[in-house]
């Protein structure tokens, strides 16, 4: 088992050598796991910058006709 870490991805397993050396063409370094504490680091900046609301519905298009004003 190789053990690879990518700075935005993270960290993954690859079972074969051959993995391995695609990944690293794609940024992934190896590490052994007993020094994965020194290798990932928390980071500088939190993920998220602000509280925002996120996934907001518009409010439901009305169906079917339009409902006449009762006159007086």
């Amino acid at each position: 088992m190789i053990y690879l870490h990518h700075p935005k991805h993270g960290v993954k397993i690859a079972s074969l050598e051959m993995e391995a050396q695609y990944d690293e063409t794609n940024g992934w370094t190896r590490f052994d796991p007993a020094e994965l504490d020194a290798i990932i680091s928390p980071p500088d900046e939190p993920l998220l910058e602000t509280a925002e609301q996120a996934n907001l519905l518009a409010e439901p298009r009305r169906r079917g006709r339009p409902r006449i004003a009762k006159s007086e």
